[in-house]
C-alpha cells in the first residue's frame, strides 16, 4: 500500500520506523506484523536508459552508471494481511492515495484475504491500484500465464479491473524497474488543500523513552500519521480529539487534549514545516504515557478549533455489499438490525458499536468508543461472522 507527496523543499514523506533514532525505533519494530508497518523511498530515473531501465532507487544507473535525477519520494504503509486483522488494514487505508495489491503466483487466486482487501479499497474508494504476481522464480511459464488470467478474471467488475499486473520476483530483483514504472504512471500525486487549517489522521502513537531515562531527558509523547490538508509547524497549538478518556461520578466522557508541537521529523530529517502527503512523525510535549503503545491510533489532530465534534453516536447511510468476502461460504448478506453489534472504521479509527435502529439503507448506531468525524465521511462495517469480524459494506455518515 503507498501514499506519496511531491518531493520538494519542505514537503516531504517520512516512515515511522526509524524515524528518530535506531534506538527509538524498536517499539515500531516489535509489531509490526499485526500493525501497520511504514517505510519510505525515492524514486529515481536515469536521463540515459529508456523506460523501463532507467527506473530505479539508486543513485547511479545499475545499468549504465551515470548518475539518477530524483523523481519524488513515496510513503509505503505496510498492512497486514491476515484474515483476522482487517480492522487493522482499514485504518491504514484511510491515509494511502493508492495501494500495491500483492498477490503470489505460487498460490491459487484469488485467496480469502485478497479478496477482502480488495473488497475493502473498492468500498473505502481507493481507484489507484498496481497488482504485483510476485515470486514468479517459483513456477513455470505455463503456470504463471494461467494464474495471471486468474487474476484477470478476479479484478473483474471491481475497482482495478484496469490495474496494470506487473510480474516480479522480489528475490531475484526482477522487475523492479518496470514496477516504478507502474506506481510512477498509475498513481498521481494528489492535490491537497494547502489553504486549509492543518489536520492530521493518527495512525500511530509512541513513547520514544528507554526505560531508565533520566527525568530531565525524557521526551514527550510521539504522534505518528499524515496530513490530509494544511501546513504544520513546529510550536503550532494542536488539539486531539476524542482526546482522553474521563470517568465521573458514573458518566464516561472523552475530553481533547491540547499539546503543543515541539518538532516534526519526515523521513530520518527535522523538518520546519511539514505539508499533506506522506508520513510524518510529531513530537510534542505530552506526557509520553499517554502516547505509548498506540494509545492515541484513530484519533484526530489539528489547530484548536478547527476540528469535527466528537461523535457518541452516528446515523449511516448504509451500501452494503451482496455477499460475505473473505470466506470459502460466500452467504447473502441480510439487512443491519436493532441490537446487532458492529465494527466501525472512520478515518483511523476503529470502534464497536450497536445498532440502536436498523431499516433498510439507514442505521443509527450507539459507539462504545467515540469517533471525530464530520457529516459526509466514509465508515467501513463490518458484522460478526463465526467468530470473525466480516466486511459487509461501508455507510456514508449523515445529520
Amino acid at each position: 500500500m503507498v501514499g506519496h507527496v511531491d518531493h520538494g523543499k519542505t514537503t516531504l514523506v517520512s516512515a515511522l520506523s526509524g524515524v528518530w533514532t535506531d534506538t527509538h525505533s524498536e517499539e515500531m519494530k516489535r509489531g509490526i506484523s499485526i500493525r501497520l508497518g511504514y517505510a519510505d523511498t525515492t524514486f529515481r530515473k536515469c536521463p540515459n536508459c529508456p523506460e523501463p531501465q532507467c527506473y530505479s532507487v539508486e543513485e547511479k544507473c545499475p545499468n549504465c552508471g551515470e548518475d539518477t535525477e530524483e523523481i519524488k519520494t513515496i510513503s509505503f504503509v505496510d498492512a497486514p494481511g491476515h484474515e483476522t486483522l482487517m480492522a487493522t488494514m482499514l485504518s491504514g487505508a484511510a491515509i494511502m492515495d493508492g495501494a500495491v495489491l500483492v498477490i503470489a503466483a505460487n498460490e491459487k487466486c484469488p485467496q480469502p484475504q485478497t479478496k477482502e482487501h480488495l473488497m475493502a479499497l473498492n468500498i473505502i474508494g481507493i481507484k489507484n491500484i498496481v497488482i504485483v504476481q510476485n515470486k514468479i522464480d517459483l513456477v513455470s511459464r505455463e503456470k504463471l500465464i494461467e494464474h495471471y488470467h486468474q487474476i484477470k478474471d478476479f479484478v473483474k467488475g471491481t475497482v482495478a479491473q484496469d490495474a496494470p499486473i506487473i510480474p516480479i520476483s522480489a528475490q531475484q530483483n526482477t522487475n523492479i524497474d518496470a514496477l516504478i514504472q507502474a506506481l510512477e504512471n498509475v498513481i498521481p500525486v494528489p492535490v491537497y488543500k494547502m489553504d486549509k487549517p492543518a489536520r492530521m489522521l493518527v495512525a500511530r502513537s509512541f513513547d520514544i523513552n528507554k526505560p531508565g531515562t533520566p527525568i530531565d531527558k525524557i521526551s514527550g509523547g510521539v504522534i505518528g500519521g499524515t496530513l490530509t490538508e494544511g501546513v504544520l509547524h513546529p510550536g503550532d497549538e494542536l488539539e486531539i480529539r476524542p482526546g482522553r478518556k474521563v470517568e465521573s461520578e458514573g458518566t464516561i466522557k472523552w475530553l481533547p487534549i491540547k499539546t503543543v508541537v515541539t518538532r516534526i521529523i519526515a523521513g530520518k530529517d527535522k523538518v520546519e514545516e511539514a505539508t499533506p502527503g506522506g508520513l510524518l512523525a510529531v513530537g510534542t510535549n505530552l506526557d509520553p504515557t499517554i502516547t505509548k503503545s498506540d494509545s492515541l491510533t484513530g484519533q484526530v489532530a489539528g489547530l484548536p478549533g478547527t476540528l469535527p465534534d466528537t461523535l457518541y453516536s452516528l446515523k449511516m447511510e448504509l451500501h452494503l455489499l451482496e455477499r460475505v468476502v473473505g470466506v470459502t461460504d460466500e452467504a447473502e448478506i441480510s439487512n443491519i438490525k436493532t441490537s446487532e453489534p458492529l465494527m466501525l472504521n472512520v478515518g483511523t479509527a476503529t470502534t464497536v458499536g450497536v445498532v440502536t435502529s436498523g431499516r433498510p439503507g439507514v442505521a443509527e448506531v450507539e459507539l462504545k468508543r467515540p469517533v471525530c468525524a464530520e457529516e459526509g465521511s466514509m465508515v467501513a462495517i463490518s458484522r460478526r461472522v463465526g467468530s470473525r469480524w466480516r466486511l459487509i459494506g461501508v455507510g456514508v455518515i449523515r445529520d
